[in-house]
């Protein structure tokens, strides 16, 4: 199988037709190159909030709330090109409204298949941004997708920083990280969290990133990032961890092969089966002995 994963920029958006253009394009290229899997990044669909005008796209609640009220038209959009081109897609993100969740929004990434079934996936940790800011809030728990490409789950950004949450998706094949960092170190923070995760579920991470400048909104008026597809370090695979990595900052698909067969061989008869002896942490983590050495 083919993955695509996005390095994206954020536009202005004069009208539907244009983001329906611009998202028809980007889908109908990776479509074009073979994939058979396109990843999009956290927090993507807040070029919506741009259709509302700039006082709103220059507000962060009402942002949301314009943001919010346009998903099930986007939603509508992304399962209809997924349906066309026979691919999956993972929607950038979006802050929703979600009544049976409260008040506040939740950050929501939305997955397509081609059959036209539609699953969402939360976001679970918030940022410091997110929670004193934002006033964005934990969503729905974790979920893991079964689909015809194999078992995928969903870590969204500071969430792959958080290896009970991995261990949680253990079973998927393929975890997906849509992310947006404002500066190399928080990129850098989700790009180790993510072939940490590949490392101790020995499957594949698929980081898709928010690139470019978008001043028109507080929450990420600068991303600074790019895409990556990481893997165990062992059998079948690249010895330093990565597939696939794009330019920094550079927009654009970033494409890798993946024959889900090679995971299997290496959770089965890999080099190390870290995924296999999680448990045998159990037991030696505690009680910490505390010695004086001087």
């Amino acid at each position: 199988m083919r993955i695509a994963t996005a390095s994206y920029p954020l536009d202005v958006l004069e009208c539907w037709d244009g983001y329906a253009a611009k998202l028809s394009g980007w889908v109908a290229e990776a479509s074009s190159n073979g994939a058979d899997l396109l990843v999009f990044p956290e927090y993507a669909g807040m070029e919506l909030a741009t259709l509302a005008g700039p006082s709103v796209a220059g507000d962060l609640e009402a942002s949301f709330r314009a943001v919010s009220d346009l998903v099930p038209e986007a939603d509508a959009l992304h399962a209809d090109l997924a349906r066309r081109y026979k691919l999956h897609i993972l929607a950038g993100s979006a802050p929703v409204f979600d009544p049976s969740l409260g008040h506040r929004p939740v950050n929501r990434a939305r997955f397509f298949a081609p059959n036209g079934a539609m699953g969402i996936q939360d976001k679970q940790i918030m940022t410091r941004y997110e929670r004193e800011v934002a006033d964005i809030v934990p969503g729905a728990p974790l979920r893991l997708f079964e689909t015809s490409l194999g078992r995928i789950g969903i870590l969204i950004c500071y969430d792959s920083e958080f290896p009970l949450l991995g261990r949680a998706l253990a079973e998927a094949e393929f975890m997906l990280v849509p992310s947006c960092t404002e500066a190399l170190a928080g990129h850098s923070r989700v790009r180790i969290g993510a072939m940490a995760r590949a490392l101790e579920s020995q499957c594949v991470t698929v980081v898709a990133s928010t690139v470019g400048t978008a001043p028109w909104t507080d929450l990420m008026d600068v991303s600074v990032g790019k895409g990556g597809i990481f893997c165990p370090p062992d059998t079948g695979f690249p010895p330093t961890g990565v597939i696939a990595e794009g330019q920094l900052d550079e927009a654009g698909w970033v494409y890798a092969d993946v024959d889900p067969a090679a995971i299997a061989h290496v959770r089965r008869d890999g080099v190390v089966l870290n995924r296999a002896h999680w448990s045998e942490q159990e037991g030696r983590a505690s009680p910490i002995t505390i010695e004086r050495m001087g």
